[in-house]
């Protein structure tokens, strides 16, 4: 039911859909959480689906991979009518629900990005430069920080650019000798006396 509303561009009220689905409000937000919460369980069940499709769909190195199920996803989320629609309506609501930490969307989509990062690099034998953890989180505020630029900074999002980035940040490779700081003038003086 709060699917269809949302993809009709209906607001989720709570109180409404307590009265339509026949129970009182206390029990639907003791059942849901809060209108957010719900908002991003519809989200995720879109999104879930995209992602889906994208891990199914691509092909390549672990860092290919990435790079072209980020593009994928961001390609096909923000053709979604209803999804532009949700963002261009109360863009600072719809970044709460989709990139906060108490958010199901942003904590389901790391787990997903991580799941696919370890799977390639037991298959694999890839040898990343960076934490999984920390890859995965970093990977996926990339993609929002992209997706999002509009919202967040009133710039048209640059798929391409995401792309490429995921792609050089998970193929980097560590510099076989450690880099060295320049010594300035000052350091140089100090060292001789």
């Amino acid at each position: 039911m709060a699917l269809q509303k949302w993809l009709a561009g209906e607001r989720i009220e709570v109180a409404a859909l307590a009265t339509e689905l026949g129970v009182g409000r206390a029990t639907l937000f003791r059942w849901i959480g809060s209108r957010e919460l719900l908002v991003g369980e519809v989200l995720w069940v879109l999104l879930s689906n995209v992602w889906a499709r994208a891990t199914r769909d691509s092909r390549g190195s672990l860092a290919d991979y990435a790079a072209d199920v980020s593009y994928r996803v961001m390609s096909e989320v923000l053709a979604f009518e209803p999804f532009r629609r949700f963002l261009d309506q109360d863009p600072e609501y719809a970044l709460r629900v989709l990139m906060s930490k108490d958010s199901p969307v942003q904590s389901r989509i790391i787990a997903e990005v991580r799941k696919v990062v370890c799977e390639h690099v037991e298959v694999n034998r890839v040898r990343l430069m960076l934490d999984i953890d920390d890859l995965a989180y970093i990977l996926v505020r990339i993609v929002e920080s992209c997706m999002y630029s509009d919202q967040i900074a009133g710039r048209k999002p640059k798929l391409e650019a995401a792309r490429d980035a995921i792609r050089i940040l998970v193929s980097a490779q560590v510099p076989s000798l450690p880099l060295r700081r320049a010594r300035s003038k000052t350091d140089q003086g100090r060292t001789r006396g």
